[in-house]
């Protein structure tokens, strides 16, 4: 490892590229899988931002077009008869789970009981499908600051290492390491930052949809 840390320390010295890939390339191993981690999270990070912004722009159309089709309706029954197969919005798919519910029970004793179990069992399914990946939002905002800093420790010691064996002090060997350990905190942060902004907008966004959901519910049950 000496060797390793000597040869490093020979190129830093001679080294002034501070660029983000030349940081990247002169880092170590450890450093590099840091490095790699923190990219692939935050790629994958903001494909879920961006799929969730697109469903709940998605689900709160439709829910709204739903909602208003079905209060203009004769009936639910005459409603959930002349629903299309493909369903896809939520708030539709709660009802038709419902309504089978309804449609098969010959007995309507305790039926409002009975409705509303079911109808919780709905919501929750159609809200765990919606939260979906909230858990590794949460995960990466929680942990990929922590990930930078190991990347960051692990970099200056290092640089601590390079010093000792050149026993040079130089900036010229000093400041390539800890521009690289630095690099790894940023891209934590840069990973961290956007990942618990979009889960707490997120999960206000569930929140708000999940009520909407129940107060379809009761309003359903007034009139089954």
């Amino acid at each position: 490892m000496e060797a390793d840390i000597t040869s490093q320390a020979a190129g830093l010295a001679g080294s002034t590229d501070f660029s983000i890939i030349t940081l990247f390339l002169r880092a170590d191993l450890i450093v590099k899988s840091v490095i790699i981690i923190l990219i692939a999270a935050s790629i994958y990070s903001w494909a879920i931002i961006f799929d969730k912004y697109k469903l709940f722009k998605k689900i709160n159309q439709s829910s709204e077009e739903f909602e208003e089709k079905f209060w203009k309706s004769k009936s639910a029954e005459t409603f959930y008869n002349n629903l299309p197969s493909n369903l896809e919005d939520p708030m539709a798919l709660v009802f038709k789970g419902s309504m089978q519910t309804v449609m098969k029970s010959r007995s309507k004793s305790n039926l409002s009981e009975r409705l509303t179990s079911i109808l919780e069992v709905n919501i929750e399914r159609q809200m765990n499908v919606i939260e979906k990946n909230y858990t590794f939002l949460a995960t990466v905002g929680s942990t990929a600051p922590f990930i930078g800093l190991f990347g960051t420790v692990w970099g200056i010691m290092n640089s601590f290492q390079s010093i000792a064996i050149s026993r040079n002090t130089s900036l010229a060997i000093v400041a390539p390491g800890i521009a690289e350990a630095l690099f790894a905190t940023a891209l934590g942060l840069l990973a961290a930052i956007p990942a618990v902004v979009a889960f707490n907008k997120f999960t206000s966004d569930s929140r708000k949809y999940s009520q909407r959901l129940e107060n379809f519910s009761k309003r359903f049950i007034s009139i089954v």
